[in-house]
């Protein structure tokens, strides 16, 4: 078992640096129980999560240490006042250098847990996007997710035609296989100190 990368810490928060391919939460199937928020309780046994990463997502991740920490943190979530940046390697080339997706989500029940753009019965998600740099075959994107619906990133990606690299649940065999993980790393996050109240900013190298 890796250590526990910490990028912060004091009395009330804990923010880790995730790798791809560990859990965030303990899954329901066998052989699940290894996960970051028991790597961090394990560190520390106050620490609980106040928002999540895909297995595959790599990055930073914010734990609250008092429950009057996680209380103000996940307000902040609620309302929008944190601030998230992801880098993603897509497939291809968009048309322009960036743009806004506004498309609602709500989960495909019948293949759980991946998610899908429904007009009807999905609730908003708003995503910010734009180009930092591009191979032959494909497109690094800042993202900027002004709301917080799981396979956010992922969903809009694929409705832009440009799929993740590596995604098993959205990106057709030539992008899934173009890399040996998903290509999406949580890499930037600022919020306001649950107790201080001071605006804290924190950054992840992109490790692909």
């Amino acid at each position: 078992m890796e250590p526990l990368s910490i990028v912060f810490e004091d009395e009330y928060l804990l923010v880790l640096d995730k790798p791809t391919g560990l859990l965030t939460v303990s899954g329901t199937s066998p052989g699940t129980d290894d996960c970051l928020e028991s790597r961090a309780m394990a560190y520390n046994p106050e620490a609980r999560l106040v928002h999540r990463l895909d297995w595959d997502t790599s990055g930073l991740i914010i734990f609250g240490l008092t429950a009057k920490a996680r209380v103000h943190l996940g307000r902040q979530f609620e309302d929008r006042v944190v601030k998230k940046q992801y880098i993603a390697r897509v497939w291809g080339h968009p048309d322009q250098s960036s743009g806004i997706v506004n498309q609602p989500l709500r989960c495909d029940w019948p293949n759980r847990p991946r998610q899908m753009i429904d007009h009807e019965k999905g609730r908003e998600a708003i995503t910010e996007w734009e180009v930092i740099t591009q191979t032959e075959t494909t497109t690094d994107l800042l993202m900027k997710p002004q709301t917080g619906r799981s396979h956010q990133l992922r969903v809009h990606c694929q409705y832009l035609g440009h799929p993740i690299i590596g995604d098993r649940m959205y990106a057709p065999d030539e992008a899934y296989h173009a890399h040996k993980r998903m290509c999406l790393h949580a890499s930037q996050v600022e919020f306001y100190h649950p107790v201080t109240r001071e605006w804290l900013k924190f950054t992840s190298a992109c490790p692909f």
